[in-house]
């Protein structure tokens, strides 16, 4: 079995696995209407069904030939607390394919400071530089105009909309559909 453990610093944040722990914080972040509006998850039923989701993305950590990496964002301005503000995701596609698929979620509180840009560009990093990806690809809900913010931000090139492909609450969304290459990503740190 794969014991490494993944975990990526930012200037200001930390990426780490998940642990079991982290179920009171997921479990109130995921129950946050705001978190709620773009997600296909859905505000969980009760902790027992955020608990079920988080054994999954645990269980992921443990696989041989790994294809779903789910880090839980700590905001540590100080260097010496660290406090949970969100999850970041990078799924891979097939081996051959050399590819993966970003996804971010942050704790409103932290909206408008950065903090996503600076997590999604650390996750590209790892994706690119750490994994080897060739090609990593993103989408949001056409609405959700500060998530195509942050994939502009981050250097990913809109490759057009999707139709009604993504279940939200309020019914099927299309979804702008972005992409990065390896040799167009630029790590400023």
């Amino acid at each position: 079995m794969a014991t490494h453990k993944t975990k990526l610093y930012t200037s200001r944040l930390t990426l780490r696995e998940l642990a079991v722990q982290d179920l009171e914080q997921i479990h109130m972040f995921h129950s946050l209407p705001e978190i709620d509006e773009y997600n296909t998850l859905g505000i969980p039923k009760n902790k027992q069904e955020t608990l079920s989701i988080l054994h999954q993305w645990v269980g992921f950590q443990k696989s041989d030939q790994r294809k779903n990496y789910t880090l839980a964002v700590e905001y540590q301005p100080l260097r010496t607390q660290h406090q949970f503000i969100g999850l970041v995701g990078l799924h891979l596609g097939a081996q051959k394919m050399k590819n993966g698929e970003v996804w971010y979620k942050i704790h409103p509180q932290y909206w408008g400071r950065g903090i996503a840009t600076e997590a999604v560009k650390e996750m590209l990093r790892f994706g690119f530089e750490d994994l080897g990806l060739h090609r990593i690809e993103a989408g949001c809900a056409v609405e959700n105009l500060r998530s195509a913010k942050v994939l502009e931000k981050v250097g990913m090139t809109s490759e057009g909309r999707k139709r009604k492909s993504l279940p939200l609450k309020t019914g099927w969304s299309d979804t702008l559909e972005y992409a990065i290459l390896e040799d167009e990503f630029e790590d400023e740190e």
